[in-house]
């Protein structure tokens, strides 16, 4: 019997999915930085960092800006330390004073005339607060020029405040007595005080001690200078004797009433 062959019938092969091949160390490095990842609390927190810096900054700035000593010479510094160690001295002999009428009541043998010549005393000391009295004695005179009308109220008012905490006891600008509740308004050719109108130049009759006085209108970034930035002229004269002559009406409260007894 003729021998026949056999065929085995061919199995197609089927193709599996491509091998993935393994990520690299940098590429999986890569992937885990980037996207960043940002939680809410690392988000507070660099917000509060940002303001904090951002406030650290304005503060510093300011701080740089606003002080006005920051260039000032060795000898101007010295010069306003002077100016406090009077201020002190000042106050000092003041106590000293007051303890001293103190101790005159108590010891006095006729009281009741010693009272009333301090009374007296007080009295004529707060006529010349109050501009009802006039008042003489050493001090300085500061002439303000004003040629462009740059000059503002309030330029004239900080002079005064500087003077007051200087010492001085009695002011009049062109005939118009300053005190405690004085006020000045406008500018150029319509600057007013207490409502009265005045003229440049200004001239300040300033009582008071004159070695405290002119320096604290000197003093760097002061009164004198910043007149000088807007183009106005300031000088001061010291003078063994100012006088200060212009009046303001005593007034009566119309509801206040001493509460002694």
């Amino acid at each position: 019997m003729p021998r026949e062959d056999v065929r085995v019938p061919e199995v197609p092969v089927v193709a599996g999915p491509p091998a993935v091949a393994e990520p690299s160390g940098r590429r999986r490095l890569a992937s885990a930085l980037w996207p960043p990842r940002v939680t809410r609390a690392q988000l507070v927190v660099a917000l509060l960092l940002f303001v904090l810096g951002l406030g650290l900054a304005i503060q510093v700035s300011s701080t740089s800006e606003n002080s006005a000593l920051r260039g000032a010479r060795q000898e101007d510094l010295v010069r306003i330390l002077d100016e406090l160690d009077d201020r002190t001295q000042r106050l000092e002999d003041e106590k000293a004073r007051l303890e001293k009428q103190r101790s005159e009541l108590e010891s006095s043998s006729d009281q009741a005339e010693e009272a009333r010549k301090q009374t007296q005393e007080k009295e004529r000391q707060l006529g010349i607060l109050a501009g009802s009295v006039a008042a003489e004695g050493p001090g300085i005179t500061l002439t303000v020029g004003d040629p462009t009308g740059a000059v503002e109220s309030d330029m004239l008012l900080d002079a005064i405040q500087e003077l007051r905490a200087a010492g001085a006891e009695a002011i009049q600008v062109n005939g118009v007595r300053v005190v405690a509740d004085s006020y000045f308004t406008g500018s150029g050719d319509d600057m007013r005080i207490d409502g009265t109108k005045v003229a440049a130049p200004y001239v300040f009759k300033v009582i008071g001690k004159p070695e405290d006085l002119e320096p604290a209108l000197n003093i760097p970034g002061g009164v004198v200078q910043t007149l000088e930035k807007e183009q106005a002229t300031a000088t001061v004269e010291r003078s063994a004797k100012i006088v200060v002559d212009a009046l303001r009406p005593a007034k009566r409260p119309d509801y206040a009433q001493s509460s002694s007894q």
